[in-house]
């Protein structure tokens, strides 16, 4: 259990230390994302980076729980 806490807590400071590359993905617009843009009204739903990013952290969770 500490060994965990310690992993999600070095996670968790990387993340912090990274969020200007973070917050600004290069795979914002993939084909599948859903973007809807009228006047007075924007909507975006990532389908497919959602589908990516899950699969890359549960090919990750897979590699730690080995």
């Amino acid at each position: 259990m500490n060994r965990t806490l310690i992993i999600i807590g070095l996670i968790i400071i990387a993340v912090g230390l990274l969020w200007p590359w973070l917050s600004r993905p290069p795979f914002g617009q993939l084909p599948g994302d859903i973007a809807v843009r009228r006047e007075g009204f924007s909507f975006f739903f990532p389908i497919t980076t959602m589908i990516l990013v899950s699969v890359v952290l549960s090919a990750l969770m897979w590699l730690f729980n080995r």
